[in-house]
């Protein structure tokens, strides 16, 4: 089911024919653009207390498999460039922190022992927080099956490449 407060892309509306027979409205074209993977060691930095420190390094790994595997699918499919660049790093950091929500959890279990007495583990409000904002990435990224239904594959016509805009 499309989604009602969300328009339609101009594409899509011309594909189906317009049926409502309003004007449509083209929208930012984007130029497609191959995205460099960025620094993890950046976002995750070096930490002296060596708990956070190997945190920090499977943070960086899983958030570099997680690029690897979702920025050359994004480029084919969605045409993405690179003002799309920080939204796709969010959603890998995203996956990274919930991974290290999850490790947690796994590790301590969904109660602690605090000062006042056995209570939620913090992870699992944390984790909670990155699905809800993940689940919005995938959705405007177009990865998951309904979110993919929505998207026009961009053209490939190699035929005159001498101006990005055409």
């Amino acid at each position: 089911m499309a989604d009602r407060y969300r328009p339609t892309p101009a594409v899509q509306r011309a594909r189906e024919g317009n049926p409502s027979k309003s004007a449509i409205k083209e929208g930012v074209v984007v130029p497609r653009a191959i995205l460099a993977e960025p620094n993890w060691a950046e976002v995750f930095r070096f930490s002296p207390d060596t708990a956070v420190e190997s945190a920090n390094v499977r943070c960086r790994d899983v958030a570099s498999q997680e690029w690897r595997r979702v920025v050359p699918v994004l480029e084919v499919a969605a045409g993405i460039g690179e003002v799309d660049h920080t939204t796709v790093k969010d959603m890998c950091v995203c996956v990274a922190r919930i991974d290290q929500a999850e490790r947690d959890l796994s590790e301590r279990g969904l109660m602690v022992t605090a000062e006042r007495g056995t209570v939620k583990n913090g992870a699992a409000t944390i984790a909670s927080q990155y699905r809800t904002q993940l689940a919005r990435y995938i959705r405007e990224l177009g990865l998951s099956p309904s979110s993919r239904a929505a998207i026009t594959a961009p053209d490939t016509d190699d035929e005159d490449d001498s101006d990005i805009w055409d």
